[in-house]
């Protein structure tokens, strides 16, 4: 198990939900979080939040993801003022949920820039640190939408998609170095997330029952940061259906496709 305590954990998409959990329970472990987000209000608050209940230094960043240039030179500003990094959790990301032939092309091309271009464009700005160190952690919050798509999630899911593909590739190029990849598919969660994916409501209210717990997904992915593997799937019954879905996926398109028409 790797020690958490004094280690540099940048975490983007850090001022709610599980970014904010895992930044809490990081510094509780002893760990001195790196926020990034948008929300400068929210920042300061977990920031100060951090200090008075751990006493750790707890630096934050306004930032969007989906903006490159501003990512380069933030990242920079992170690397001179805490000469290291230890860990990236590219957590930042939203989801928009409609039938592809009503979805909003401007809705796509975001989620595009911030799910997948803007998680690049993170992990482009410390891989050379961690590279020179020759140690480092990148943890990549994906989705089980990754995994097996569902009606209704064409953009989000092909995002998703792309940043599994993004991080397996990363892990097989890296495989020769001290540096760990990880990618973590949840199932949903119960976050602030379904406020702009789900506006209708309909489907956290057919998936309430096996809505995962905000605490419980940032528990798991402190675990990873102690023991680095190449994927943590949650839960691990809903990654089961990936499985099938790969071994027998017309079989699968028969008999899930009104299972998986939730939303």
């Amino acid at each position: 198990m790797r020690e958490l305590k004094n280690k540099v954990v940048v975490i983007t998409g850090a001022s709610s939900g599980i970014g904010e959990k895992v930044a809490l329970k990081a510094a509780q472990l002893g760990a001195k979080p790196v926020l990034i987000a948008r929300s400068v209000d929210k920042l300061v608050a977990l920031s100060d939040q951090i200090k008075e209940k751990f006493g750790t230094t707890c630096t934050y960043y306004q930032l969007d993801v989906g903006d490159f240039v501003k990512v380069t030179e933030t990242f920079q500003r992170i690397i001179q003022e805490e000469k290291t990094i230890d860990i990236l959790i590219n957590n930042a990301g939203f989801g928009v949920f409609d039938t592809f032939y009503e979805a909003n092309f401007s809705d796509i091309e975001k989620m595009f820039e911030v799910n997948v271009l803007g998680l690049m464009a993170c992990t482009k700005a410390v891989l050379p640190l961690m590279m020179d160190h020759n140690s480092g952690h990148i943890i990549n919050i994906a989705s089980q939408a990754g995994k097996l798509a569902t009606p209704k999630s064409s953009g989000y899911s092909a995002s998703k998609h792309a940043v599994l593909g993004f991080t397996n590739s990363l892990r097989l190029e890296l495989g020769k170095t001290n540096i760990a990849v990880s990618a973590v598919n949840p199932g949903p969660i119960e976050t602030n997330f379904f406020n702009i994916a789900d506006k209708s409501g309909t489907y956290v209210k057919n998936v309430q029952q096996f809505m995962l717990k905000s605490d419980y997904v940032a528990d798991r992915i402190i675990g990873l940061m102690q023991k680095p593997k190449r994927e943590l799937n949650l839960p691990k019954w809903m990654n089961m259906g990936s499985v099938l879905y790969n071994l027998f996926p017309r079989v699968a398109d028969k008999l899930t496709g009104n299972i998986l028409n939730r939303k």
